[in-house]
């Protein structure tokens, strides 16, 4: 019999990998910057993360993704990563955590 996995450790692992992920142009992570919409895990233990750029136009917008990807995979008990990229609703500065707004100094 298959071992039961715990998703709320396994949702835990997935936010504590995101914050490892950094903008390249501002000093936070991804996740405290608010670019993580949303988190999903399926019975199978595959993973769909719904996130956001700063902007369209944004310089990393084919590689952060990619990398978002690689670094879930590489989690213990993820079976598949896959990143969808949303501009609905835009990103905005009211997105980021309070931290990111301390380190940022908007506070």
């Amino acid at each position: 019999m298959e071992q039961e996995i715990d998703t709320n450790e396994l949702g835990e692992s997935i936010v504590m990998k995101l914050k490892t992920i950094y903008d390249p142009e501002i000093p936070v992570d991804i996740y405290e910057l608010g670019l993580i919409y949303d988190v999903m895990i399926n019975t199978d233990y595959e993973v769909r993360i719904l996130m956001t750029l700063t902007s369209p136009n944004c310089p990393v917008a084919e590689s952060l993704p990619r990398e978002v990807e690689e670094k879930i995979k590489s989690i213990p008990n993820v079976k598949g990563a896959e990143v969808e990229i949303t501009f609905d609703p835009p990103w905005s500065k009211d997105l980021m955590s309070e931290e990111a707004k301390l380190e940022l100094g908007m506070l």
